[in-house]
């Protein structure tokens, strides 16, 4: 659970004195307008008449049902709430990486991310920022399963973290919106972007465990010949050895599985 940090929890006092509940309660609808990204909580606490929902724009519901006294007072706190939350940096997410259809019947998992920054209400968490401090501040971030992302969008770089490693990738001319990971058959990861789906195994490696990669000759710009789909069936820029040397990295850290491996292997090769 977060924990508030000094001046989040004079807010929480502040809190409580204005609208009468205990520390202890208002920390708790605190976390649950945070889970509701600021806009709906659910909740259970004695001091809330026990189970509850609330939802920005008036609805309310408490397993009080009929004091009507009690419902004011709590949607009152968490209208501040929500309004605090708001004015917090990065804490409340304002978009999301969308997840994208894949084909083979491979189940499909969405990636949530948000812009990020600081937040003074809790103490930082060192996961929180995992990729390399150079970087900066991403875009958004987001995760699927144990694959961690983080979009840089205007250094044009992506860093992803899987098996306690992280590879940093450079998105060329990519707008990056969403990411995609199949299960089954294969594990493989695409991403959207205004040229449609791509393979994440067609994006140059800048680094690798903190190393840089020796770059190879990098794929053509997106808009001059398609990119690799999901099923594989296109390919960036020619350059048949990069890419199965792409391939191959991302097999050894596990996002391609040996089966899909061997089959777009045999895909690339057969192009020469």
């Amino acid at each position: 659970m977060r924990q508030l940090s000094p001046q989040g929890q004079q807010i929480v006092n502040d809190l409580s004195q204005r609208h009468g509940f205990s520390q202890d309660a208002v920390t708790h609808m605190m976390l649950a307008v945070l889970n509701g990204n600021g806009s709906m909580a659910q909740f259970s606490h004695p001091e809330f008449g026990g189970s509850g929902q609330w939802m920005r724009g008036g609805m309310m519901m408490l397993g009080d049902m009929f004091n009507l006294g009690l419902k004011s007072r709590v949607d009152a706190l968490c209208q501040d709430i929500s309004g605090i939350l708001a004015n917090q940096p990065g804490l409340l997410q304002s978009g999301s990486f969308q997840s994208q259809s894949q084909s083979g019947g491979g189940q499909q998992n969405q990636a949530a991310g948000a812009p990020m920054g600081h937040s003074s209400l809790f103490v930082p968490d060192p996961e929180d920022n995992w990729w390399p401090t150079d970087l900066g501040v991403p875009s958004a971030t987001g995760n699927q399963n144990n694959v961690r992302y983080a979009y840089f969008a205007n250094s044009r770089r992506l860093a992803v973290k899987t098996g306690g490693q992280v590879w940093v990738y450079d998105t060329l001319n990519h707008q990056i919106g969403g990411f995609s990971q199949q299960q089954g058959s294969g594990s493989s990861i695409t991403f959207s972007s205004q040229f449609g789906t791509v393979d994440l195994c067609s994006l140059p490696v800048l680094s690798r465990h903190g190393q840089p990669v020796q770059a190879s000759s990098p794929p053509a710009s997106p808009h001059v010949s398609s990119p690799i789909t999901s099923s594989g069936n296109a390919l960036i820029g020619g350059d048949v050895f990069a890419s199965l040397e792409r391939l191959g990295e991302l097999r050894d850290k596990g996002i391609v599985s040996e089966e899909e491996f061997n089959n777009k292997k045999a895909d690339l090769l057969s192009r020469l």
